[in-house]
């Protein structure tokens, strides 16, 4: 499929915002916990906001996307924003850009060390390679690669929660709030779902803004609200198998990889194969949204680009995981308020305006 032609599948388009958002931290379980299980039964609540949200805000962004007709999450900025303000959006959404596609290294690094027993850096490189390949595809690539890898993730995800809810026995449930020293979110579980939107918007403004000159407006839509139900959808499979293997499931690191374990240790493996693919998907996100900010996908800048922001991020995956996640996220969240406040108001602005509100 040419990069240039308009016939990009609604399924493609969601897969191309899950992807974005399905990383090492949801696909391990961990995300999901911190932001919503933490809160009982009331984190399924929160699961909604966030649901409804994801799927407004991933509608907007398309839809915003084909109205300038981007290539880029600048060129939809500068429409969006004042220039000083589009100006420090733009730095600011470079350095997480870079500062996630580190994280994402650091995590097949971790997942080498602590699955397969051997050295980090392996791991780290063969990331690396597979996120360089990728963009050498330019867009089509990108999206051939969600188009395989995101529904794979997502039927993992469900099986592994369904089995969870019919085979497991049922631990004491959650009178309250769960305590969880590690939480990263803040305040009721509404606030909680609404930084968890947040966080993510600065990669999905990212990502989704490459399709603004690639799709029509009706399947930009569907696609944009069809991705967000999709991440909802598994995001609340996920909190209600946690809530069930509450409350041993709290002291676990990697949750998903308890509940496995809870099905049958053969399933560690597969779960392991799993978080991997997620660190991959979402580091192939960050690295091809860094990418198109400084040329069109499929160039030859493009490519270079790619290989340069991939070669910039690898001194920060030496780092520790954990705390490269409990640094960085935390600051994407409290960044990406602002773009979403103007993306929930931008859709209804010309109808503000000839109603003189």
């Amino acid at each position: 499929m040419p990069d240039n032609e308009r016939n990009i599948s609604v399924f493609k388009i969601a897969a191309m915002y899950i992807g974005a958002v399905i990383g090492a931290g949801f696909a391990s379980g961990q995300e999901i916990m911190q932001f919503f299980t933490v809160y009982g039964n009331k984190g399924l609540w929160g699961v909604g906001v966030a649901t409804m949200l994801l799927a407004y805000l991933g509608a907007a962004v398309l839809y915003l996307s084909v109205k300038y007709g981007t290539g880029n999450y600048l060129q939809l900025i500068n429409n969006l924003t004042a220039p000083w303000v589009a100006k420090i959006f733009d730095l600011l959404s470079m350095a997480m850009l870079l500062a996630g596609l580190s994280v994402m290294l650091a995590g097949s690094g971790a997942v080498f060390s602590e699955y397969l027993e051997i050295a980090a850096w392996p791991g780290v490189l063969f990331l690396l390679f597979i996120v360089s390949f990728v963009l050498t595809g330019g867009m089509a690539g990108v999206i051939r690669f969600n188009f395989v890898l995101v529904p794979l993730k997502i039927t993992a995800i469900l099986v592994i929660s369904l089995l969870v809810l019919v085979l497991c026995s049922t631990g004491a449930p959650p009178a309250g709030e769960i305590s969880q020293s590690t939480s990263i979110s803040t305040g009721n579980w509404c606030l909680s779902g609404m930084l968890y939107v947040s966080y993510n918007m600065i990669l999905v403004l990212a990502v989704l803004s490459t399709l603004g000159n690639r799709v029509t407006v009706r399947k930009a839509v569907a696609g944009g609200a069809a991705g967000g139900i999709g991440l909802g959808i598994a995001a609340g499979m996920l909190v209600l198998a946690q809530l069930k293997l509450y409350p041993a499931i709290v002291s676990y690191q990697v949750p998903v990889l308890f509940m496995a374990g809870e099905i049958g240790h053969l399933l560690k493996i597969p779960v392991a194969i799993l978080i991997w693919l997620a660190i991959l998907t979402t580091a192939v996100a960050n690295a091809h949204g860094l990418a198109a900010r400084f040329a069109p996908p499929g160039t030859a800048k493009y490519k270079l680009a790619g290989a340069v922001c991939n070669l910039l991020a690898l001194p920060l995956a030496g780092l520790d995981f954990g705390r490269l996640v409990g640094t960085i996220y935390p600051l994407f969240g409290y960044a990406g308020l602002l773009m979403v406040l103007i993306l929930l108001v931008n859709p209804f602005w010309p109808l503000m305006k000839r109603i003189k509100l």
